[in-house]
């Protein structure tokens, strides 16, 4: 279960004890605050804090009073403005802190992203719960042949079951031997010292479950998304971008409009791309060994433009 019978009881009394404010306020983020939304078998985020919301942003490109201009088309262009010419300090004036539950071995792809706050739960004074993310079968993949990061073709009968019972068995006996190394009681009975909790965990596997806080700006936090919300990121981050994107988009809806048009839906163009494109429009027939490009690049343009 992602979460414990205290957290939920925590969760509930938070919800219960609304308070009046006087800073600024997103309905679509006050819907989400303490709330889990579950990712994969152990995992969830859910909103601690925020501050700001599409007004803010507005605010702070103008450097104006209040909740900005009268007119929300006008602060709506505004904002697909600051999306398209790439002006990123106003979204800076927006932030999110999440409460993250995710495997060890997402949380190292996580923390590359080096733009955000985080204290992460120690295992240097706490004992880490025996959770353990295992796979779903349609996510056992083999490496793949064209990509040295990224999954082929789908592990089936034998072979799949082959691989669960070895990250299930794995996972479980690294887990009674971290028990037993913090034990301070013998399998007789008498007392022994037991190893320290800090070097206790380095036997651990790294898809055992760890917990952060992670609080972010929108302006970084829109490019871990658009990163990793990617289809081409790995899954087991890409459902937690997934499920962070929908908190984002009730958050701060238009600037979440403008991100997914400009960035998510979007694509940039290199110069010899747009020479390609007007030797194109020009009637020209244009291939890969005249275009000036690579042939990564090109496979890249093609998968856009055709």
């Amino acid at each position: 279960m992602p979460l414990t019978p205290d957290q939920i009881a925590e969760i509930e009394a938070l919800r219960a004890t609304p308070r009046p404010t006087l800073r600024a306020v997103s309905e679509g983020a006050e819907a989400h605050l303490y709330r889990a939304h579950e990712v994969l078998d152990h995992g969830f985020i859910r909103v601690i804090d925020y501050m700001g919301n599409d007004a803010a942003i507005v605010q702070a490109a103008r450097v104006s009073y209040g909740a900005g201009t009268k007119k929300v088309n006008d602060d709506s262009g505004l904002i697909r403005y600051l999306m398209r010419h790439w002006h990123s300090t106003p979204f800076e004036m927006c932030e999110l802190k999440l409460h993250v539950k995710l495997p060890i071995f997402v949380a190292r792809q996580w923390i590359r992203h080096r733009t955000a706050n985080v204290n992460e739960y120690s295992a240097r004074y706490s004992i880490m719960d025996r959770e353990f993310y295992i796979p779903q079968p349609e996510q056992l993949a083999a490496q793949s042949t064209v990509n040295n990061q990224g999954r082929g073709a789908i592990l089936e009968g034998a072979e799949a079951a082959r691989v669960l019972e070895i990250l299930k068995s794995d996972a479980a006996r690294s887990y009674d031997h971290y028990e037993e190394m913090l034990s301070q009681t013998q399998p007789d009975g008498s007392p022994q010292q037991g190893l320290a909790r800090e070097l206790a965990r380095m036997n651990l596997p790294a898809n055992i479950y760890t917990q952060w806080y992670w609080k972010v700006d929108l302006h970084n936090l829109f490019h871990f998304l658009y990163l990793r919300a990617d289809p081409h990121a790995q899954y087991e981050i890409r459902v937690y971008a997934d499920a962070i994107a929908k908190v984002v988009a009730d958050w701060v809806p238009v600037a979440f409009g403008a991100f997914e048009d400009y960035r998510m839906g979007g694509t940039t163009l290199s110069a010899k791309a747009i020479a390609v494109l007007k030797r194109r429009l020009a009637g020209e027939t244009v291939g890969q060994d005249d275009s000036g490009m690579s042939k990564g690049e090109w496979r890249e343009f093609v998968a856009v433009w055709g």
